[in-house]
C-alpha cells in the first residue's frame, strides 16, 4: 500500500491497471531480475565510494554520485523509456526545481545530472523506494512548520558545501499533465545561506510521452494509486514510452528580492515547458 502523505493531488478517474498477460510476467521477471542485479551491485559500489567520502573527504559526495546517474540511465533503459533533454544542466551553485508526476522522476533527473534530491520525510520510511532514497543521499524534511528554521539550515549547510538540491515545488505528484502552484516554503534557503551573487535556480520541466496506445496519464503516479501495481505495470509492457527532460535557463537569484517572486518564475517557465506534451 501507499504511505499515507500530508498533501495529496487527486483526480476523479485515477486509472486502475488491467490484467498482466502471460508474456507480460515474463518480462516481468526478466525486467524485476535485472534491476535487483543492478541494484545490488550498484549498492556494493556506492557503499565503498561512500566510505571513500567519509575517510577521504569529509562526507561530501564527491564521488557516490556516479553510480547513481550510471543505474539512473540504465533503469530507463531497462524500461524501455527514451530519454531526451532539452537545455543543459547548471553546473554552478544552487539547485533546481521541477514538476512532479512519478516515482521515477528520481531516474529521470538523475539521469542528465548529479543531484541531491529533497524530499518530505514520510518518502523515508515507504518499502522500497525509501531505502534507495535514503541509500542515494536524499535530504528528507518535515512539513512541520515548527521545523521549519531546521529544515533550512539543512539545506543551507548542503548549498554551502557546493551540492545542488532538487525539489518539486508542487509538494505532491499529478497525472504529468499539468503544473500546480508552486509553494515557495523551501525556496528560502536559497535566500538565507550566503550563496554567492551568482548562484542560480534551474526550473525544469518533465515531460513524458505515454506508449503508442496508452492512457496518456500512463507514467504518472499520484492519488492512492498504490506502487507495486504500477511499477507491475511498467516492468509488463510490450513497449515502453519516452520522457523529455527541459533545462530552462537558470534564474540569478541576485535578480529576485525574494523567495516568492522565485516561485512565480520558476512556475511559470515549469509551465511553458508542457507545451510539449503530446495530444490527448
Amino acid at each position: 500500500m501507499r504511505p499515507p502523505v500530508t498533501v495529496t493531488w487527486r483526480s476523479e478517474d485515477e486509472p486502475a491497471p488491467g490484467p498482466i498477460s502471460g508474456a507480460g510476467w515474463l518480462r516481468v521477471t526478466g525486467r524485476g531480475l535485472v534491476l535487483t542485479g543492478m541494484i545490488g551491485v550498484g549498492l556494493v559500489i556506492l557503499g565503498a565510494l561512500r566510505l571513500a567520502e567519509i575517510v577521504l573527504r569529509g562526507g561530501a559526495r564527491v564521488w557516490s554520485p556516479v553510480p547513481v546517474q550510471v543505474f539512473s540511465r540504465l533503469a530507463l533503459a531497462v524500461l524501455g523509456m527514451r530519454l531526451r533533454v532539452q537545455g543543459r544542466p547548471m553546473t554552478g551553485r544552487g539547485g533546481m526545481v521541477a514538476n512532479h508526476a512519478s516515482w521515477l522522476d528520481i531516474f529521470v533527473l538523475n539521469a542528465p545530472a548529479q543531484v541531491t534530491f529533497v524530499s518530505k520525510s514520510e518518502v523515508a520510511n515507504w518499502p522500497g523506494i525509501g531505502f534507495l532514497a535514503r541509500a542515494t543521499g536524499t535530504i528528507f524534511i518535515d512539513r512541520n512548520a515548527r521545523d521549519a528554521g531546521r529544515q533550512r539550515d539543512i539545506l543551507e549547510r548542503h548549498l554551502l558545501r557546493g551540492g545542488q538540491l532538487v525539489f518539486f515545488p508542487e509538494g505532491t505528484s499529478t497525472d504529468g499533465r499539468r503544473v500546480l502552484p508552486f509553494k515557495s516554503t523551501l525556496f528560502a534557503a536559497f535566500f538565507t545561506s550566503g550563496l554567492p551573487s551568482h548562484a542560480a535556480v534551474q526550473p525544469v520541466t518533465v515531460v513524458y510521452a505515454a506508449p503508442r496506445g496508452e492512457d496518456p496519464r500512463y507514467y504518472g503516479w499520484w492519488g492512492d494509486m498504490d506502487f507495486g501495481p504500477h511499477m507491475l505495470k511498467l516492468l509488463a509492457a510490450r513497449r515502453g514510452g519516452g520522457v523529455t527532460v527541459v533545462y530552462h535557463d537558470p534564474l540569478r537569484l541576485a535578480d529576485y528580492p525574494d523567495r516568492k517572486q522565485m516561485a512565480r518564475e520558476c512556475e511559470r517557465r515549469v509551465r511553458s515547458g508542457m507545451a510539449l506534451l503530446p495530444p490527448k
